[in-house]
């Protein structure tokens, strides 16, 4: 069994001039990104890998997520405004030494995957989180593995 944990960026601000990909964190998803990331430790989500958008809103709240976990970061240009078929990629692109990943992106990209594999409808809100539990043994077999939902976070509700 594989966990995939899925993270849309916390609140971002978005200063006059300021490029779509070097939008900084608000304070609001400083505070929501700490938050959260204790709330999951907290609850044992346990989490072995981050890959995150290179994206300054996205990366922040990777690095402030660990704060909380101090594991390996990685980033990938295709969680920067992805598709559903981004996702895929980058999941096969795993080592399967890892058993609990977590992707931080952006919507809409990341609301449509997780929705493209779970029945459960939903969209995420900054700092969202959702944990779905893939039955596969290596990240190759991802595509036809059963994959169920084991949790949705939203900040504003814990």
């Amino acid at each position: 069994m594989k966990k995939l944990i899925l993270v849309r960026h916390a609140k971002s601000d978005w200063p006059e001039e300021t490029e779509d990909f070097d939008r900084p964190l608000a304070d609001k998803g400083l505070e929501e990104a700490m938050h959260m990331s204790r709330f999951m430790k907290t609850n044992n989500v346990a989490i072995d890998y981050f890959v995150s958008s290179p994206a300054v809103r996205a990366l922040n709240t990777c690095k402030i997520f660990n704060q909380t976990y101090h594991i390996n970061i990685i980033t990938n240009e295709k969680l920067y405004n992805p598709s559903e078929s981004n996702f895929e990629s980058v999941i096969y692109d795993l080592d399967d030494s890892h058993e609990s990943v977590a992707f931080f992106s952006h919507n809409n990209g990341i609301s449509n995957f997780a929705n493209s594999i779970s029945h459960d409808i939903f969209h995420f809100p900054t700092c969202g989180v959702a944990g779905f539990e893939i039955d596969c043994n290596s990240w190759s077999e991802f595509d036809g593995a059963k994959k169920k939902l084991l949790f949705f976070y939203d900040p504003g509700k814990i």
